[in-house]
C-alpha cells in the first residue's frame, strides 16, 4: 500500500478486496510531536490524576448527537465512498428500546446484530466483526463507557461514586497484571483526558464507543460520521493515538454503519458473553440483583472447567459505577485461576490497533 504525507494510507490487510480505509485528519490538533510508543516498563499506579479537561470549545456538546454541518464532519463525509455504503433503513427507538417490528431476522439482509446477532457482513468488502477470542481458554477483557469520570458535583450520590472513578479500575488491573480493551465515549474523554492517558500508558488498548452513546442504526449516515469522528478526535487529542477499533453502543450495528465505520478506519468489535453488569443498582444502572451477575461468572468458570467452550470468549463489562468496578474486582482474581485473561484486541492478533505505526503491543501467545 502507498503512504501519503497526511498518514491516510490504506490499511494493509490479508484480503485484497476490502473496502479502502482512511485515517481521519483532525484540524487544530498538534500532531507533529513524536508518536507515542508502547510502555513496557513499570506502569504508573498513582492514586490521583489531573482533573484538567480538554479544550471543550473545540468540541460539540457532550452526550448529544453532534451536528453534521461542521467543516470537520463535512470533510469526512466528502471522503467516504458512499457507493460502498448499503442503503439499509434507519431504525427507530422508543423509550430507549430499538424498534425491530417488521424486520425479518430470518433473512436479515442488513446483518443487523440487534435483530439477529449477525457478525459476518452480507457485503463481501467488509471483514467480520471481532466477537470472541479464537484460542480456547482465553477471556477477552473489555470495558465500555469509560473513562469513568471523577466528578466534583455537589450531588450526594455522585460524591459517593468519586472513589470508584479512574484510576481505581486501571490501578486494580495493574496490580493483577492484566490488560484490557477499553471502549471510550468521546464525551467522557474530553472531561477526563488524564484517565485516557493513564490507560494508554498502562498498556491497555483504546477503542471508540462513539461520542454520545446512541443506538447507531437509528442515526442518519451523516450522524454516524459525526459520532465516530468526534470520538476519534477526543482520543487523539487526549493520548496522541488514532484508534482503528470501535464498539457500537448496545451492539447496535448493521452493514450500513459498519461500512461507514470501516472506511473511517474502524473495525467493529462486539462480544459473545455479556455480564449485564450495567443493569445492577447504581448511578446509571438498573434493578438487576448483583447475584444474577455473580451467577454468570460462576457459570462461565464452570463451563470452562468442563471444557465446553470451543473458542475463547469476549466478555462485555463496564467502567460505569461502583457496582460494575466492584464486580470486576471481585471476579477477576478468581477468573485468572481458570482463564487466560487477555486484551480482547490482542487475543484477535491485533498488535497495532492505531494508525500510529510506531505503537505496537506485544503478541499475547
Amino acid at each position: 500500500m502507498t503512504v501519503d504525507t497526511n498518514s491516510t494510507a490504506l490499511v494493509s490487510t490479508t484480503k485484497s478486496n476490502w473496502a479502502p480505509q482512511f485515517s481521519p485528519i483532525f484540524p487544530g490538533l498538534n500532531t507533529t510531536e513524536t508518536e507515542p510508543t508502547y510502555n513496557a516498563s513499570k506502569i504508573d499506579t498513582g492514586a490521583t490524576l489531573s482533573k484538567e479537561k480538554l479544550d471543550l470549545s473545540q468540541y460539540p456538546r457532550g452526550w448529544k448527537v453532534p451536528p453534521t454541518d461542521s467543516a470537520e464532519v463535512k470533510a469526512i463525509i466528502d471522503r467516504i465512498d458512499w457507493s460502498l455504503v448499503p442503503k439499509s433503513p434507519k431504525h427507530k427507538a422508543q423509550n430507549g428500546d430499538i424498534i425491530q417490528t417488521g424486520y425479518d431476522a430470518s433473512k436479515d439482509p442488513d446483518c443487523w446484530w440487534t435483530s439477529s446477532g449477525c457478525t459476518k457482513p452480507k457485503i463481501d468488502y467488509i471483514p467480520s466483526d471481532f466477537y470472541n477470542c479464537p484460542t480456547k481458554g482465553d477471556w477477552g477483557l473489555t470495558y465500555d463507557d469509560g473513562p469513568f469520570v471523577y466528578s466534583s458535583d455537589d450531588d450526594k450520590e455522585t460524591k459517593q461514586e468519586n472513589k470508584w472513578a479512574e484510576p481505581e479500575l486501571y490501578n486494580f488491573l495493574a496490580k493483577e497484571d492484566l490488560k484490557a480493551s477499553l471502549f471510550y465515549v468521546g464525551s467522557n474523554v474530553i472531561e477526563y483526558p488524564a484517565a485516557a492517558r493513564r490507560a494508554l500508558n498502562n498498556g491497555h488498548t483504546l477503542c471508540s464507543h462513539t461520542w454520545s452513546h446512541p443506538a447507531m442504526t437509528t442515526l442518519t449516515n451523516e450522524q454516524v460520521v459525526a459520532e465516530l469522528y468526534w470520538s476519534l478526535k477526543a482520543i487523539k487529542d487526549a493520548t496522541g493515538v488514532t484508534t482503528k477499533c470501535w464498539r457500537p453502543p448496545q451492539g447496535d450495528v448493521d452493514d450500513r454503519v459498519r461500512a461507514i465505520a470501516w472506511q473511517m478506519g474502524l473495525h467493529t468489535v462486539i462480544w459473545n458473553e455479556d455480564t449485564d453488569d450495567w443493569a445492577m443498582p447504581a448511578p446509571g444502572g438498573g434493578n438487576l440483583p448483583p447475584e444474577k451477575v455473580d451467577a454468570k461468572f460462576e457459570k462461565w468458570i464452570k463451563k470452562q472447567q468442563q471444557g465446553k467452550y470451543n473458542t475463547g470468549i469476549m466478555v462485555l463489562e463496564h467502567e460505569l459505577n461502583h457496582a460494575t468496578v466492584g464486580m470486576t474486582e471481585k471476579w477477576l482474581p478468581k477468573l485468572k485461576e481458570t482463564f487466560n485473561i487477555v486484551s480482547a484486541m490482542q487475543c484477535n492478533g491485533v498488535t497495532q490497533p492505531y494508525w500510529e505505526k510506531s505503537f505496537e503491543y506485544p503478541a499475547v501467545h
